[in-house]
């Protein structure tokens, strides 16, 4: 059993086990941090809110710290982009692995943002724009990682294409007065499919006998379909509603 496997599975199993204590010792319980409505999330509310509460410790540690939502927004970049570096050497597991970590970083500023009483328009614009330079540096990595194929570069670039039209939507929509949190590949999609198809990625195509990055460029063109359709479907639906 590889080393990404084994502290993939522990990671999981960890996950999986504190899953029912926070469904008998946390579920339903008013959070102070969360905003009231963020929109959809294909795996749920429970897993959203699970993860949330699964993070709690860190969250609290850097509340004890006197950790400013902004360090968090630099860290999330910086994981972004060593993700993109890894993707681009070739080593997709880490890769993944910065993908996710930037994840939590991202949900973890706005929260301690809320707890310190720090939210403000500033901290939302530098939020949601470095957001964007953290997802910029993963995919040129992809991209290098992917050029020897047109093919799967065209790929790479329609995924990175979607993924900030999608967020330029939403931004131009409540630009004008229209709040949309519509669609199915939003950001913490993306992060998932990106993040578990590097690191499941050398796990699964030498058991299969398919070539390296095989699983993760089957990942990256369901984050491409879907953030297309996703950007289409918002045009669409703020269209009507600025009519």
């Amino acid at each position: 059993m590889s080393n990404g496997l084994s502290v993939l599975l522990g990671v999981l199993a960890v996950a999986v086990l504190s899953m029912p204590v926070y469904a008998v010792r946390a579920r339903g319980r008013r959070d102070p941090n969360e905003i009231a409505d963020r929109g959809t999330f294909v795996l749920g509310g429970f897993v959203r809110e699970w993860f949330y509460w699964f993070v709690g410790p860190i969250e609290r540690v850097a509340l004890a710290l006197g950790m400013s939502p902004t360090a968090f927004n630099l860290l999330g970049v910086a994981f972004g982009v060593l993700a993109g570096v890894f993707f681009a050497m070739g080593s997709t597991s880490l890769g993944g692995w910065f993908v996710l970590l930037g994840g939590a970083a991202d949900v973890l500023d706005g929260r301690i943002a809320r707890a310190r009483g720090m939210a403000n328009e500033t901290g939302a614009f530098l939020d949601s724009t470095l957001d964007r330079f953290a997802e910029v540096g993963a995919l040129v990595g992809l991209a290098v990682l992917f050029r020897d194929s047109v093919a799967e570069l065209a790929v790479v670039v329609t995924a990175l294409g979607g993924s900030l039209l999608v967020s330029y939507a939403r931004a131009r929509g409540e630009s004008l007065g229209v709040v949309c949190k519509v669609g199915v590949m939003q950001r913490a999609e993306r992060l998932l499919l990106v993040g578990f198809g590097g690191i499941l990625d050398p796990i699964v195509t030498a058991a299969a006998g398919w070539r390296p990055g095989a699983l993760l460029f089957g990942a990256l063109a369901l984050v491409a379909v879907g953030t297309v359709g996703t950007a289409i479907y918002r045009t669409v639906w703020i269209a009507n509603r600025l009519d």
